[in-house]
């Protein structure tokens, strides 16, 4: 039987997700992908998905998915859309990867933005912000 927790019940919790598994790392990938949807179901508070290291990859409009292979940034997008979480990109790590939004396009003077809409480049500041606030952090990858 599913749990039908309220978001505002007392045994709700509020979490920060870190992602730091490459896209390639597909059982990872998905691991926190699936882990931060049951969460949701279970009617807890998602605060921020923070993508740090090689997960940055998860970002990029510029990843072709084989086609037997189900799209994390598009599955990523569409979880964030329906609950309205903020999917939060280290720049540090999007920079070194060649993943820019249109502002760093333009500071570095390259030909074209490459963010995956729904996601934003933040510092880690922004992670210790939320972890900070948060009842739990849960990170997936090494």
């Amino acid at each position: 039987m599913p749990n039908t927790t309220c978001l505002n019940s007392p045994t709700s919790l509020s979490y920060c997700i870190v992602v730091r598994c490459s896209p390639n790392q597909q059982s990872q990938s998905l691991s926190a992908l699936q882990f931060t949807q049951e969460l949701l179901a279970q009617g807890h508070r998602v605060m921020r998905v923070f993508f740090y290291q090689q997960a940055v990859l998860i970002a990029s409009s510029l990843t072709v998915v084989p086609q037997d292979e189900a799209s994390l940034t598009l599955q990523w997008q569409t979880l964030a859309q329906e609950h309205e979480l903020e999917l939060g990109v280290c720049i540090a790590g999007a920079l070194h990867n060649g993943i820019v939004n249109p502002q760093e396009r333009e500071r570095y003077q390259l030909e074209a933005a490459n963010l995956t809409q729904g996601f934003q480049l933040v510092g880690l500041g922004q992670l210790a912000a939320a972890s900070a606030e948060c009842d739990r952090l849960v990170s997936f990858g090494a």
